[in-house]
């Protein structure tokens, strides 16, 4: 059972990493973003790449996979997602949508179509009470962890951070006193952009990656996000790691109906409490 629990903290953990930019882009900017499933799965796609260059030195092509998404978010927010604030929540949809297909063409154009695996970057196992564990597993909760406290603290102390809740709370305030709050929430957006990227490099050692990667991922995201609640970083948190135990439990008594309890558990969430966008 050991195994299992940590299983479902690691997905749990790279699910929040992932959903935590869903949550963010929504909750600052009443989008919904499925171009956030391009940019996971170029960050995937770049850490292959990157691996060649750095003689297979995972941690050195992580942070080249993750830095290298940053133009590709920039340009999304600038020329598509800036276009639709204040629209209607169907046309950012749409819109971001048809950018995650171009953009899935684009990496079968570049790198094929072709699964590509990749092996555990560490390779070393703990033992817990008689359970070989991979201590790569157990760094990815570790990192889960590290990335929720290091948001929290920083739209807690910052100025930046306190400018972006405060554009949460009230747009037009904040805007009334000289701020220029949609400049701070486009570097909010490029966060989550990251953040998409490292969960696309964390999670490629664990799966294969393809240019379909991104779709997969995306339903899950947004069951964490609407369960934890739209805009809302703890319970994003929450949500993420009670759904990676709902798929690693329900895997080890019934694989197939794993992701599909995940939609369950969202379903009856939505019944007792239905979004409100």
């Amino acid at each position: 059972m050991i195994d299992t629990i940590a299983y479902g903290l690691t997905i749990g953990g790279i699910l929040y990493i992932i959903s935590i930019g869903l949550s963010l882009t929504f909750g600052t900017m009443r989008i919904v973003n499925f171009a956030h499933a391009l940019v996971y799965t170029v960050g995937a796609y770049v850490l292959v790449a990157s691996l060649s260059l750095f003689n297979g030195h995972f941690i050195a092509a992580s942070v080249v996979a993750v830095l290298a998404v940053i133009p590709l978010a920039y340009l999304i927010e600038r020329y598509v997602i800036r276009r639709l604030y204040g629209e209607s929540i169907d046309y950012a949809i749409i819109a971001t949508y048809a950018v995650l297909l171009i953009g899935v063409d684009a990496i079968k154009w570049i790198w094929g179509a072709i699964p590509i695996p990749l092996s555990d970057p560490v390779g070393k196992a703990w033992n817990i009470l008689g359970v070989e564990l991979p201590l790569y597993r157990i760094i990815i909760i570790a990192l889960s962890i590290c990335v929720f406290f290091i948001l929290e603290l920083f739209f807690k102390y910052t100025i930046v951070g306190k400018i972006v809740v405060a554009g949460l709370e009230d747009k037009e305030a904040v805007r009334s006193l000289g701020i220029k709050v949609d400049r701070y929430f486009s570097l909010v957006f490029v966060i989550g952009s990251c953040l998409a990227a490292l969960g696309g490099v964390l999670y490629a050692p664990i799966t294969t990656v393809h240019p379909y990667m991104g779709f997969q991922v995306l339903l899950l995201c947004f069951a964490v996000v609407l369960v934890g609640g739209l805009g809302s970083m703890r319970g994003t948190f929450l949500s993420a790691f009670a759904l990676g135990m709902v798929m690693a439990v329900t895997g080890r008594f019934w694989g197939p109906a794993a992701e599909t309890m995940v939609f369950v558990v969202m379903a009856i969430v939505l019944i007792f409490k239905p979004i409100e966008v």
